[in-house]
């Protein structure tokens, strides 16, 4: 892998809205991607179509949710559709620097009333020499239900990644009891950045106050180059924002 680098960053926008839902603020989320300037980005709860929102704001954007952010910058974006509603559907979204190989959005719903799934993904990296497969995560609320989910993760890892193959696990995992490093670490043999950097999850939810460690970072076959929490302050935290604080980390060779 020489001395390839791999920064990414995970978030659940909240369809961009603030945490209380009165202010459109997807331009501020924009620049304040392309300020912290990942090479890849794992987003959740993204309007792929939204057709009350158009009528309403007039800074609407006039393409869908994952292309006004990528647009410029992440030349690459994969997108899959978790919520269907008759004005329109959001879900998970990743963005890339790189190309894709190939992507797939794999349903795990439990219910109707909370649809959910994985969205795989695989790119080339210069300097990595295999291919590197990055999965988008957006758990359900309820814990019978990311049980499944995550045995379906598990599975879909196991049958479709190479054992010696790079894997980013990111996203949404609702897990504040910290069950899911049953399926993850035990059977994937998967770390989690932050605990293993810090010793600990990073806090969160909600953003104006992160007490829950809902939002993870796994990796496999990488090491770790960086991982702080310089993004848990201003202006993240402003109710103005998200309710979640986005995690980041940089990854490079073994």
């Amino acid at each position: 892998m020489s001395n390839a680098s791999l920064k990414v960053l995970t978030y659940n926008i909240h369809k961009g809205f603030n945490a209380t839902n009165l202010r459109f603020i997807l331009h501020e989320i924009k620049n304040l991607l392309r300020h912290i300037d990942a090479d890849v980005i794992f987003l959740q709860e993204v309007h792929g179509e939204r057709n009350i929102s158009n009528n309403r704001f007039d800074d609407w954007p006039n393409n869908r949710q994952f292309e006004f952010l990528a647009d410029q910058v992440w030349h690459h974006y994969a997108y899959g559709k978790n919520v269907i509603y008759k004005s329109g559907h959001h879900g998970n979204a990743i963005l890339s620097k790189y190309p894709f190989i190939e992507w797939e959005n794999i349903n795990v719903s439990m219910l109707r009333s909370a649809s959910r799934s994985l969205l795989h993904g695989t790119v080339q990296v210069p300097g990595i020499h295999q291919k590197v497969h990055i999965i988008c995560v957006h758990l359900g609320l309820f814990g019978h239900e990311r049980e499944r989910q995550l045995s379906t993760l598990a599975k879909r890892i196991n049958s479709h990644v190479l054992s010696d193959e790079p894997l980013i696990i990111a996203g949404d995992f609702n897990d504040w009891r910290g069950r899911a490093e049953h399926y993850l670490n035990r059977d994937l043999g998967v770390k989690e950045v932050f605990k293993m950097t810090h010793g600990a999850y990073a806090r969160t939810f909600p953003a104006w106050l992160p007490v829950l460690s809902m939002d993870r970072i796994y990796y496999r076959g990488l090491s770790v180059i960086n991982c702080n929490n310089h993004l848990n302050g201003l202006p993240w935290q402003r109710l103005s924002l998200s309710d979640h604080i986005p995690l980041f980390a940089e990854f490079g060779s073994i």
